[in-house]
């Protein structure tokens, strides 16, 4: 069935494009995005609405240290939720800090990290196995950081960093502005393998860099286990809230 036509259509004022069900909040960097990252519009099937947070450092951000942007962050989410989107997301998974107050501050759906599938997922394998957790920066998963994506069960998971990968490090950390997709991706998948080698009782991976969705096929292949990403997470929600129409013969 296709939803009714509605009686009449409002303006926005202030937008000049109607029709994003999912909004980003992105902080500042000066990264390559390539496909399968969240910021490359090709990753999805649908409009994302991009919108650049201006004086968000996502450095800060990734080393834990966002607290100081809570208000712009706040503004940005309410903007969004004014143009009619119909969920908001984020560019960067320890954007999690925010979780519970931008949730508040909207009568949307937000979901800032990834991370927020950490509850879902451990339920998914057996309670005789964990979870991985792939991070950007694997000292910036703290307790304080998983208690804002309600997550407490710390013994169900492990973290793996790619801080210390030396590839990883200078364009994500050091933001060089280069990459070399190649390297990237061989050093995205020893951290995985590292990470599944030192704790065998992995029973899933749950990748929280909104740079690596474009890695998760190749995560896969190498371990041999379940990769649970931001894309695929955000395309879940996408569904939510635009449901798809489904046709065919009866």
């Amino acid at each position: 069935m296709t939803e009714p036509l509605p009686a009449v259509v409002h303006a926005r004022p202030g937008t000049v494009a109607n029709g994003y069900p999912i909004g980003m909040l992105c902080a500042q960097w000066n990264i390559p995005f390539v496909p399968g990252d969240l910021n490359h519009a090709a990753t999805f099937d649908f409009p994302m609405r991009y919108v650049e947070v201006d004086g968000l450092i996502g450095a800060d951000i990734l080393r834990g240290d966002g607290a100081k942007f809570t208000d712009l962050m706040v503004d940005a989410a309410r903007a969004l939720e004014a143009e009619g989107v119909r969920a908001i997301t984020s560019n960067c998974g320890f954007m999690a800090g925010y979780q519970g107050v931008v949730a508040d501050a909207v009568r949307i759906p937000v979901f800032l990290s990834s991370l927020l599938q950490l509850n879902l997922v451990t339920h998914l394998v057996g309670r005789d196995r964990r979870v991985g957790v792939l991070a950007a920066n694997s000292r910036a998963v703290t307790e304080d950081l998983l208690a804002d994506v309600g997550f407490a069960d710390h013994r169900r998971i492990v973290v793996q960093g790619l801080e210390d990968f030396p590839h990883f490090r200078e364009v994500i950390f050091d933001e060089v502005g280069r990459m070399e997709p190649a390297r990237f991706a061989a050093e995205v998948v020893e951290g995985a393998r590292r990470l599944q080698e030192e704790h065998p009782d992995v029973g899933a991976i749950v990748v929280e860099c909104s740079d690596l969705p474009a890695y998760s096929a190749a995560i896969r292949a190498a371990t041999g286990l379940p990769v649970y990403d931001w894309a695929s997470f955000i395309d879940y929600v996408h569904h939510a809230v635009a449901p798809r129409t489904y046709t065919g013969a009866y």
